[in-house]
């Protein structure tokens, strides 16, 4: 009873000392005439801007860089966008185009190319632009090399998430 009424006590301490009104601020002295105009400190930047940044994809952007592929060990989990890798479906990684974006990936050793949808983010990595999946590498030919230059070009952006043309809804890649 005793700790009960001591953590009453210190409720309404903390009570009365949220509801006692702040002291007046000082007054502002007149800034000097020659005074540079005051600049106010950065805001800390949101959750959502510490993320990595995707920007829109206009059709026809091209990038180059190098590609991977990652296949059976990631095979049924959830993308970043939320529905099901599916190693035998055209799709990607990317972390700086957005999900539904459709895109022309290029070998550029071999010109074989295959468009792919973009509907997973990958890790961070310095020298990577895109990681395709086992059919995408597949049709690349870039099963036994593993790491590829290649070229991205956007092509479009997908109807929908998991919309194919026509208006059917397709299943979870």
């Amino acid at each position: 009873m005793k700790i009960a009424s001591i953590l009453l006590a210190s409720l309404f301490a903390a009570v009365a000392v949220a509801q006692t009104p702040a002291p007046a601020p000082a007054p502002a002295a007149a800034p000097a005439p020659a005074a540079a105009p005051a600049v106010a400190a950065p805001a800390a930047p949101k959750v959502e801007e510490t993320k990595a940044a995707v920007a829109p994809a206009a059709a026809g952007d091209v990038t180059t860089g190098k590609a991977v592929w990652y296949g059976k060990k990631f095979n049924g989990r959830k993308t970043a966008s939320g529905q099901r890798y599916n190693a035998a479906k055209l799709t990607a990684a990317s972390n700086t185009l957005p999900f539904g974006t459709l895109v022309r990936v290029t070998n550029v050793k071999n010109k074989k190319s295959v468009v792919v949808r973009i509907n997973d983010r990958m890790p961070k990595s310095g020298d990577r632009i895109i990681d395709v999946s086992r059919a995408a590498a597949a049709k690349l030919g870039m099963f036994k090399a593993g790491v590829v230059d290649v070229e991205l070009k956007v092509v479009g952006q997908s109807k929908g998430k998991g919309v194919r043309k026509g208006g059917k809804k397709a299943k979870a890649a």
